[in-house]
């Protein structure tokens, strides 16, 4: 059988891995919402690069018309969207857009050397704050994913490796937060 669903999606393991850590940080995503070095429009930076990494259609619709609204033009956007970032030696937020490509890259495993560097470069507290923000996004496009997973299921294509009864089981607890979008995340991929 061929399978043509081939975007990164949730099986029940990683899902349970990644709510957990989430949860244990509910102070460091609460940090980052009052950490003075990460601008709005930074974290919504960070957003749309691990979705371009991810292909997640519901955050690319969402975060660009969130960074809309923090002052990034629509060319900035759809840069971002398509990796072609500019990277600037002497730009704050270019490491930690870089690091973002490369934590999605890797699947959520960087390289230490580069994590390292990473930490060095923006300090304990906002390199923590920066991760969480990055997670939190890794945690979103999964999540839309799977739920895509499951439509394109029912359309004959299948996930590769995928269990159907725990994609059915995400669709439906997850519906009431991707259905509503559904619409307008198609519409944006057509227009994007």
């Amino acid at each position: 059988m061929k399978h043509n669903f081939d975007r990164r999606i949730y099986n029940c393991s990683l899902l349970c891995k990644d709510s957990a850590y989430l949860i244990f940080h509910i102070p460091s995503i609460i940090g980052l919402l009052i950490d003075s070095n990460i601008t709005r429009s930074f974290i919504e930076k960070i957003m749309l690069v691990v979705t371009a990494v991810n292909s997640c259609p519901y955050c690319a619709w969402f975060h660009a018309k969130k960074a809309l609204q923090t002052g990034l033009s629509k060319e900035e956007i759809i840069s971002l969207l398509a990796l072609q970032f500019s990277a600037q030696p002497d730009d704050y937020e270019t490491l930690a857009l870089l690091y973002a490509q490369h934590f999605a890259e890797t699947n959520s495993n960087p390289d230490e050397l580069l994590t390292k560097n990473f930490y060095e470069y923006y300090g304990k507290k906002t390199a923590r704050h920066i991760i969480i923000a990055i997670r939190l996004i890794y945690f979103g496009n999964l999540s839309g994913n799977t739920f895509d997973a499951f439509l394109s299921r029912l359309k004959g294509k299948p996930a590769h490796k995928s269990n159907v009864i725990f994609e059915f089981l995400f669709f439906l607890l997850s519906a009431p937060i991707f259905l509503p979008t559904l619409s307008r995340a198609a519409r944006y991929r057509k227009e994007s």
